[in-house]
């Protein structure tokens, strides 16, 4: 499961195949069963692959194909733990 909440509000959630992030010390791609992490975001593309209905945040997103859409941040907080990813962004 991914989140992605801004202050205001949850952007998104959905079930998800992989998430690619721009980790502070450089990207890196979370898969079903990661380790447990904590990173700081820096700026760049996160990149979102699987079966996604995009709805509310078509502003911000990049549809690249059918399974995967990319969204821009600048900065943020990335948590994966027990299958689920938050990451906080404004």
């Amino acid at each position: 499961l991914l989140e992605i909440i801004s202050p205001e509000k949850t952007l998104f959630e959905a079930e998800v195949d992989s998430v690619s992030v721009p980790g502070s010390d450089g990207s890196f791609q979370m898969l079903n069963n990661h380790a447990p992490i904590v990173s700081t975001l820096a700026n760049g593309l996160i990149k979102i692959k699987g079966n996604i209905k995009i709805r509310g945040i078509e502003r911000v997103v990049y549809q690249i194909s059918s399974n995967e859409i990319h969204l821009k941040v600048s900065s943020g907080v990335v948590e994966m733990k027990q299958n689920k990813i938050i990451i906080l962004s404004d």
